[in-house]
């Protein structure tokens, strides 16, 4: 690390960083709150769509006794076809979306098959849709922690290192500067002491 010089062009320069940083901090922190809110929302969200899909779970396994009879098989008959995802920009955090989905439902016959295939086939649909925005809900939680901690640590870095030592080599040139303004004063009076004695000395020589 650079010996600090104790003199006016490097007092100008701690004092522009100083400033610098106090005025980048506090976009740092408002970043920092957006973050920690939708990580809030985030939250909210998945534990949304948790409950939701065990609700329909249930809801369908109980309405759909049927669905246990190996006779009528309806498993595979829904699957997914394609997944089309966004992206959110937050602040410079990059967040998944999910928005749209295909499904693909295998061809059956509404003769061979029951009544209640129908009902089953859009419940099957349903939760395949309910649990991918669970996913994508988790992945934002997990993007917005780390997003958080990055920033906490940036927060962190201005308050308790920078700014702190900016000041505090402030403070050290100010009181150099000082003390060299202090001992140029003194030096002169001395000076002129001097000056004023010699002077004095040779008039006396002279009369």
């Amino acid at each position: 690390m650079a010996k600090l010089a104790l003199n006016k062009s490097s007092l100008a320069r701690e004092s522009a960083h100083l400033s610098e940083y106090k005025r980048f901090l506090p976009s740092l922190e408002l970043k920092r709150l957006q973050i920690m809110a939708e990580r809030a929302k985030a939250k909210e969200t998945a534990l949304r769509l948790d409950a939701e899909y065990e609700r329909r779970f249930d809801e369908i396994a109980k309405s759909l006794p049927m669905l246990a009879n190996e006779q009528v098989p309806v498993e595979g008959i829904v699957t997914l076809k394609s997944v089309k995802r966004g992206e959110q920009n937050l602040s410079g955090t990059r967040l998944p979306t999910l928005e749209n989905i295909e499904v693909d439902v295998k061809s059956y016959s509404l003769l061979a098959r029951p009544h209640w295939v129908d009902p089953a086939v859009n419940g099957l649909k349903e939760l395949l849709k309910l649990n991918l925005e669970r996913e994508v809900a988790r992945e934002r939680i997990e993007k917005l922690l780390e997003a958080e901690a990055v920033i906490s640590r940036r927060v962190n870095l201005f308050e308790k290192v920078l700014i702190p030592q900016a000041q505090k080599n402030i403070k050290k040139i100010r009181m150099a500067l000082a003390d060299a303004e202090r001992d140029a004063v003194v030096r002169a009076k001395i000076s002129k002491r001097k000056t004023a004695a010699r002077s004095a000395v040779k008039g006396m020589a002279e009369l």
